[in-house]
């Protein structure tokens, strides 16, 4: 299939990656122009968001970068009017930023909770509140919130803050989904399992947590958690959204869509 966007613009949320290879949003953003997508690629680390653009254009698409700060309400509200400046709609949206910081709830510092928060459900908060209005005034669009299973499960890794922000993230994500499905506004989460991902390989304290900081030590020991025998990637994650952004999935919304490779049906 193809051209399953056509006539679409997205804005992706989080479309940089911290470090080179290919994060979820960056997958995203390149996938949906792929199929057929304008799109803003938004970004707190503005050369981040210009590669991603950079490479959707040089594939023939149309792209632009902005950089924003999704704790700014300010910042948010311009990324929104850049994206009907660029494209004159906003068909899709996919949150996908998210920090997730290793510490129990005893270890950490208020100051840590507090800006977790901010980044992984205010940011999503402010996302939502100046683009539905767009949405309805339109009469409908996609909302897609990149989640994860460590909102319904604990993990073995002592990051109290990403487990609470992304069970927040889904029910926020659900209730949303109720109140708008009749104004043709699908809201869906994408909970994605143990992936292979620069973001995964740069928070800080997840390697030590695994293996006392040897990072391909952690890929074999996560590999090994995955009953399909190996972690997914961003493009596992990428393609679970580009059904939630496109018309097959017309009647779906309130969905929490795991992409995990079967890890959450083990008891252990």
């Amino acid at each position: 299939m193809a051209d399953r966007l056509k006539g679409k613009a997205a804005l992706v949320v989080g479309a940089g990656s911290i470090g080179p290879g290919w994060g979820n949003g960056k997958a995203a953003a390149v996938l949906f122009a792929r199929e057929g997508a304008e799109v803003l690629c938004a970004d707190v680390n503005l050369a981040a968001a210009e590669e991603t653009a950079r490479i959707i254009r040089e594939e023939g698409g149309r792209a632009e970068a902005v950089q924003v700060d999704v704790v700014r309400q300010d910042q948010v509200k311009a990324m929104v009017e850049a994206c009907l400046s660029a494209f004159g709609r906003v068909d899709i949206v996919d949150y996908n930023v998210g920090l997730a910081h290793v510490g129990s709830v005893v270890d950490l510092a208020e100051d840590e909770w507090d800006r977790i928060f901010d980044v992984n459900l205010k940011g999503c908060y402010l996302t939502l509140k100046h683009v539905l209005p767009v949405m309805e005034a339109q009469g409908g669009g996609s909302i897609i919130n990149i989640s994860s299973i460590a909102s319904i499960r604990y993990t073995g890794v002592p990051y109290a803050t990403y487990y609470a922000t992304k069970a927040a993230m889904n029910h926020l994500t659900k209730t949303v989904a109720a109140e708008y499905a009749s104004k043709g506004i699908r809201v869906n989460a994408v909970l994605p399992g143990l992936m292979k991902t620069p973001m995964v390989e740069k928070s800080a304290g997840l390697a030590g947590t695994y293996a006392d900081g040897n990072v391909e030590e952690m890929w074999k020991i996560r590999d090994s958690q995955c009953p399909m025998g190996h972690m997914g990637d961003a493009w596992d994650v990428a393609y679970a959204a580009l059904f939630l952004a496109s018309d097959e999935s017309k009647y779906v919304t309130g969905l929490e869509l795991l992409v995990d490779g079967g890890i959450t049906l083990k008891y252990s």
